[in-house]
């Protein structure tokens, strides 16, 4: 073993001996070799080149990076804020100012969605009383008459509860067939300003005021801000992230529809985010199994043990084109950011250890979402890993394979759950 496993290793918190069997595995697949050696070099390279932007030596102490992480990301949120012309996060326009600037960075494309004729079949079966009665209405119909369907279905995430949400109302979709699809562009709105009041409760304990719809091709904007340093970053990532994100399901379920007979099973399982859960026995001789996990396990148990197995993750795919996307969208600014916001680019996996003030060893992510999640999240001292984690195991296999087979190994393989080299 290497000095480079145990960097690997660590920041992936898996043993040093199970890194090089995929090592091993990977480099008698692919005829490479010094692979992980070079991811460290890397690796290396781009936090110097980063530690010297920010004006700081390689010698730092841990808490040195992270504030200047967070200070940067701070200006960063401010320059696109004022660019924008956004005045207040409260200003009713702000979220679809939002919205406009982003369908800019990453035009809206088309997808495979469930028809509008089919959702409204869906409420008029099984109403919302919930939504209904925010909005004044005793008859379905005369709702559906009235009100945007995308608006309401949008509503069902925040308003309803999730077990009558889970249990009866999106039951219906057990019934559902490829003839009840059909293409049509992705629709990314701020939602009307009736939804406000209705959904305050929802953004105030949970602070998730963005949301999508896959089956619907629809992402959009609760229009309630609390006016945290780093919203409006947060707001535009998450955001391109799911334009990518909706896309790529519609992909999956629309190669689905070739299967008339598991359509359905297979369109509630990619809904639910479903992920394997049994461990796959690898005998010797046999290839190499790597997961597909759809979800951030970590964000509910950091220990899961799919996270120990060599795996790939589509949401971290989804997040490097977000963050992608934010790199290059200086060039629609009014005014230019000190470092410029290419600072962050092809940083999705890098992070080192640093030591605090008593010498211990702490893991510090240059990940944008990891430093942006973190930055909103700082009241409640939550520091965040895990996107930069999962997007160093993506890097690992695209490093073999390409980015392009990492893609394609995701959706192909996503439903199944795993996939062998």
């Amino acid at each position: 073993m290497n000095s480079y496993h145990e960097k690997i290793s660590k920041i992936l918190r898996i043993d040093k001996t199970k890194l090089v069997t995929v090592e091993t595995a990977l480099n008698k697949a692919t005829g490479k070799t010094d692979v992980l050696k070079n991811i460290v070099d890397e690796n290396e390279s781009l936090v110097r080149a980063r530690l010297d932007s920010l004006g700081l030596g390689r010698n730092v102490g841990a808490f040195e990076v992270y504030d200047a992480l967070i200070s940067k990301i701070e200006a960063d949120d401010m320059k696109i804020f004022d660019s924008l012309n956004l005045f207040s996060l409260r200003n009713p326009d702000t979220g679809q100012k939002i919205v406009d600037f982003v369908k800019k960075l990453h035009p809206l494309k088309k997808g495979y969605f469930l028809k509008h004729d089919k959702a409204i079949e869906f409420l008029q079966k099984e109403p919302p009383k919930k939504i209904m009665e925010a909005l004044g209405y005793a008859d379905v119909n005369e709702m559906i008459k009235n009100e945007d369907l995308l608006e309401v279905y949008s509503a069902l995430r925040f308003l309803e509860n999730p077990e009558w949400l889970n249990g009866t109302f999106f039951k219906q979709y057990e019934s559902l067939q490829p003839s009840d699809f059909e293409e049509r562009l992705v629709e990314m709105r701020s939602l009307d300003q009736k939804w406000v009041r209705a959904a305050e409760k929802f953004v105030t304990k949970k602070y998730h005021n963005v949301s999508h719809l896959k089956e619907l091709g629809v992402i959009f904007i609760i229009p309630i801000f609390l006016g945290i340093s780093g919203e409006t970053l947060r707001l535009i990532s998450l955001l391109l992230h799911y334009s990518n994100e909706v896309t790529f399901y519609s992909d999956i379920i629309k190669a689905s529809s070739e299967n008339n007979l598991k359509f359905a099973t297979d369109l509630i399982s990619l809904l639910r985010g479903d992920v394997i859960d049994h461990r796959l026995d690898t005998k010797e001789g046999e290839p190499l199994k790597f997961l597909v996990i759809q979800r951030y396990l970590a964000k509910g148990d950091e220990n899961d043990w799919r996270l120990f197995e060599p795996h790939i993750n589509p949401e971290a795919m989804h997040w490097k084109k977000a963050e992608d996307g934010i790199t290059e969208a200086e060039r629609y600014l009014s005014s230019s950011i000190q470092n410029g916001l290419c600072f962050w680019e092809d940083l999705d996996w890098v992070g080192d250890f640093f030591r605090d003030e008593v010498g211990r060893d702490l893991l510090v992510s240059f990940n944008l979402v990891d430093t942006v999640m973190t930055l909103v999240k700082e009241k409640e001292m939550i520091k965040y890993l895990y996107h930069h984690q999962e997007a160093l195991w993506n890097k690992i296999f695209s490093s073999y394979y390409g980015q392009e087979v990492l893609e394609k190994r995701s959706r192909d393989s996503l439903l199944r759950g795993y996939f062998e080299i």
